[in-house]
């Protein structure tokens, strides 16, 4: 069987002639438009509802005025108002109405806001501290000298809050004039 074998003659295969080529043409790619990025809508900032604090403020001090007892030229202390709503108050715009409503008004001598900051760096308090409360507000009116505090707290819904302001004797801490109203927009 190997003499069969090496006999036959396997004829091979030539391979097909390959044609030549040219290079393909470069494809132009197709203009797309350009993506022009759309400018995003710019979110509109919530609306604040400005409290007109003088006009809130005025009937209260009005009462507190005319119900008070105080000897004329009786010195008072007007705390910071308390933030005790559900949001960000201005209690620094709050606290001036308070103050300017209060500007000759006959019965009291205001403590001065330096003498406010002198006395709270006395007690180690600091000029922003937020945290009221009414033995603080007896302490820095015993630090200045004063007979009276007007202590003064904004509740509720802070786009509308009610105000508590209460009149106290340093002294003994009593309450002798209390009265509520709501912030007027």
């Amino acid at each position: 069987m190997a003499l069969i074998l090496t006999g036959c003659v396997v004829k091979q295969q030539q391979p097909a002639p390959v044609e030549p080529t040219q290079p393909p043409e470069p494809v132009q790619p197709v203009p797309q438009p350009e993506q022009v990025p759309q400018p995003q809508p710019i979110p509109q900032p919530p609306k604040l509802k400005t409290i007109n604090w003088d006009a809130s403020v005025q009937p209260l001090v009005a009462q507190m005025v005319s119900a008070a007892s105080a000897e004329p030229g009786s010195v008072l202390l007007v705390d910071r108002i308390k933030n005790s709503t559900n949001g960000a108050l201005q209690s620094e715009k709050a606290t001036a109405a308070i103050q300017n409503a209060l500007n000759n008004n006959g019965k009291f001598t205001l403590v001065s806001t330096e003498q406010l900051n002198q006395a709270r760096q006395t007690l180690g308090l600091s000029p922003d501290d937020s945290l009221n409360s009414r033995s603080k507000a007896i302490g820095l009116a015993r630090n200045v000298n004063a007979q009276y505090v007007l202590y003064s707290n904004a509740q509720g819904d802070v786009k509308a809050p009610t105000l508590q302001m209460q009149l106290m004797l340093v002294q003994t801490g009593e309450i002798i004039w209390s009265g509520n109203g709501v912030a007027q927009n």
